[in-house]
């Protein structure tokens, strides 16, 4: 039998898909590093975004998820830290306005663009609890090793993360100089993150500790 059945591997390819073009502050971060500062930065940000998928499958492959679902204080301080950097990322994008800005000063250097995309997603308790509750469903014991399967599922999903990001970002870059003659519509779009960003921090801190 082989450890990733053909059919079991389309079916977790289109769920992967459907998710990762659900609206969220990840795939938002890249459209807004796309927008401001064009491809390298909008691929970087996705990039970063697909370690951070990475770094929650080791995390659940490990077991680390299950530890932090089942201690409300180390739950409730991820939860805590990972609601903050949202909102943090929120106030930012509505008070400054600069998330989405054509002014070079106030372009993110490469480094941190990539850094918040990685750690917009590390520091989101969400994905955690969804790649553990979500990968598992793919994987049979029977089929080989559990640990491997994790892995390689995991794999894939922060690939396409980090692709399809990559492209919307991308996509969006083409909108730059539509954008640089409207600056009201960038201003709604400054908001319209701001807006997301707190919104995904406040349903962070909604999350309840599961066991």
């Amino acid at each position: 039998m082989p450890m990733f059945p053909a059919e079991i591997l389309a079916a977790y390819l289109v769920a992967v898909i459907v998710v990762v073009f659900a609206p969220g502050p990840d795939n938002i971060l890249a459209i807004s590093r796309g927008l401001s500062q064009g491809r390298l930065a909008a691929v970087l940000s996705s990039v970063g975004a697909g370690l951070g998928i990475m770094v929650h499958t080791v995390a659940a492959t490990l077991g680390l998820t299950l530890i932090v679902q089942a201690s409300p204080l180390a739950f409730w301080a991820v939860k805590i830290a990972g609601a903050a950097y949202l909102l943090y990322l929120g106030y930012k994008a509505l008070t400054a306005g600069n998330l989405i800005s054509f002014a070079p000063a106030a372009h993110q250097p490469l480094a941190k663009v990539f850094g918040v995309g990685l750690f917009s997603n590390v520091l989101n308790p969400k994905p955690g609890l969804f790649v553990l509750a979500f990968i598992p469903q793919f994987v049979d014991a029977t089929r080989g090793p559990v640990a491997t399967q994790m892995l390689v599922y995991g794999a894939i999903f922060a690939v396409l993360t980090a692709i399809i990001f990559s492209v919307l970002g991308s996509c969006a870059a083409q909108l730059s100089g539509w954008l640089v003659r409207r600056p009201r519509a960038t201003k709604w779009l400054n908001t319209g993150a701001g807006v997301t960003f707190i919104a995904s921090g406040i349903s962070v801190l909604a999350l309840g500790n599961r066991r």
